[in-house]
């Protein structure tokens, strides 16, 4: 088999296992948006069952460091295969089993506590998917065009938003509002147990990282002369490389709170603030990830010729702009506004999210990269996409004006371009020599 035929057959194995996984994480983020705040919130009103519901959204954001920090260590000294069959095997049974959920009307509190429980599954499960699947791209691909090849598993997020919204959507055409939210909102989570079986059967066909292998051979090669055994890769990471982890936390913020704001608090605002249909809002964000999910590996590929931090600059930059047209242009109420609005965003957050893997991948050496981009991925996952949903509705709720909501994205976008500005430029580095020098300081 060619290196180009196998690096394409690890790329689709690898983008359709995150497709499957995002899927399940969207999923529940739409769900929370439109019918979570009744089925399991039933007592507050509209607005805060509506924080309530982005709180528990929030919750699986919190699980995802843990995730991080277990997958990283385990794929760090077992491989990336193992882990990540582990990680969509959890996050297909925890969305399975919220489409058999009994609701609040049902059984009460208990309702609520079951749901934040298969939610914090979920984010432990994602924690550790992201990292590996970026992983076995970058190592499997050339250094001249990793940041192409590693953008596609970061497309599958957006093909799985784009799959989840169209199963939403295809439903609001197909049901009333009340057989939707007495029902029909179970369908797409038991539809996952099939996906996960798709996901799975490809997953295992993949081979382990030759990189991840070379380092093995090499650690016991060292092991059989009497090195010292070597720390645990967390230990390594937080002593050797903690500026690497701040610069992909930096580097992350404004990626992660300006995707939630696009794609699942403008349900929110569409439907609470401006009374417009829930449709309208699928509608948009489902042609927004289809045009996001074409753009992805476009931005990864120019990350290749012009570099990382450029690109990346220029995403940061736009949506710092676009954060102040955004809603002017959801308030006209139109669905060609509401589209654009929504699309525009996407393609904008893709300059940010296609060279992210490539970037993140680079900054960590063999042996504590899984738990290196990892835990620097996911630490600002809490802080920014769990919690971007529940900040955006209560300065909503508070303000009554979608400006706070504006300025709160542009000071993360102002966060994120300074930390990409002061790394250092990682484009065709090789990550078989990526162990020893830190790799971000200007």
């Amino acid at each position: 088999m060619s290196r180009t035929s196998s690096i394409k057959r690890v790329v689709g194995a690898s983008m359709i296992g995150t497709t499957v996984e995002w899927y399940d994480f969207f999923l529940f983020g739409s769900a929370a948006a439109l019918v979570f705040n009744k089925l399991f919130f039933p007592e507050s009103d509209p607005l805060a069952g509506t924080m309530l519901a982005f709180a528990t959204f929030a919750i699986g954001f919190v699980a995802r460091p843990l995730g991080g920090l277990v997958f990283g260590h385990f794929g760090d000294r077992l491989g990336r295969k193992k882990l990540l069959v582990v990680s969509l095997l959890m996050m297909g049974g925890a969305t399975f089993l919220m489409g058999l959920l009994p609701t609040y009307a049902t059984i009460g509190v208990a309702a609520p506590l079951l749901l934040v429980l298969l939610r914090l599954i979920q984010g432990f499960a994602v924690g550790g998917e992201w990292g590996g699947a970026v992983l076995i791209v970058s190592e499997h691909g050339d250094d001249r065009r990793r940041g192409f090849w590693a953008s596609w598993p970061q497309a599958g997020v957006p093909a799985g938003n784009l799959l989840a919204t169209a199963v939403l959507a295809v439903l609001a055409a197909v049901q009333t509002d009340a057989a939707f939210e007495a029902w029909g909102w179970r369908i797409p989570f038991l539809l996952s147990g099939l996906l996960v079986v798709i996901g799975l059967w490809i997953r295992l066909a993949v081979e382990e990282s030759p990189v991840f292998v070379e380092a093995v051979r090499s650690a016991d090669r060292q092991a059989e002369q009497g090195a010292a055994p070597e720390r645990a890769p967390i230990v390594t990471v937080l002593r050797r490389h903690w500026r690497e982890v701040l610069i992909a936390m930096g580097a992350r913020f404004a990626e992660n709170v300006s995707y939630y704001v696009i794609t699942a608090f403008v349900l929110v605002y569409l439907t609470t603030h401006l009374g417009m249909s829930k449709s309208l809002g699928i509608n948009a964000v489902l042609v927004g990830s289809a045009v996001h999910f074409v753009t992805i590996p476009v931005w990864g590929w120019l990350s290749d010729l012009l570099g990382r931090r450029v690109v990346y600059l220029f995403g940061t930059a736009g949506m710092l702009v676009w954060s102040f047209v955004f809603f002017p242009m959801l308030d006209a109420a139109t669905p060609l506004a509401t589209i654009g609005a929504v699309t525009v965003g996407l393609v904008l957050h893709g300059a940010m999210y296609g060279p992210q893997a490539a970037f993140f991948s680079e900054l960590f050496g063999t042996k504590v990269r899984y738990s290196g981009a990892s835990i620097g991925y996911q630490l600002a996952s809490i802080a920014a996409g769990g919690l971007a949903p529940l900040i955006a509705t209560a300065l909503l709720d508070a303000f009554g004006t979608s400006v706070p909501i504006s300025v709160y994205v542009a000071a993360g976008c102002v966060l994120t371009f300074v930390a990409v500005y002061l790394a250092r430029e990682t484009r065709g580095t090789s990550l078989a020599d990526a162990d020893e020098s830190s790799r971000v300081s200007a």
